[in-house]
């Protein structure tokens, strides 16, 4: 049986017409993760569009539950610093 490992931290991120083009925040997050080689790594997920096109890009955060929305780099940054 294999184990199954699950992140501390996760970033949804909708991947519609108009948030899939910010490419800027996904790219953040890896470097993150490469720097931060412990466990602690953050997983991004694509969603399905969220229809909040107006709000581009959106981001949603977990295990917090906060919804981001016009994200950027500096907003997420501040998010995983907490």
């Amino acid at each position: 049986m294999s184990k199954i490992t699950f992140p501390d931290s996760a970033i949804f991120m909708c991947n519609g017409s108009k948030c899939g083009k910010h490419k800027e925040i996904k790219k953040y997050i890896k470097q993150i993760n490469k720097e931060n080689d412990s466990a602690e790594k953050i997983e991004i997920f694509k969603m399905e569009c969220s229809d909040r096109c107006k709000s581009a890009p959106i981001v949603y955060y977990q295990p917090e539950n906060i919804w981001l929305e016009k994200a950027d780099v500096e907003m997420c940054k501040k998010l995983i610093e907490k």
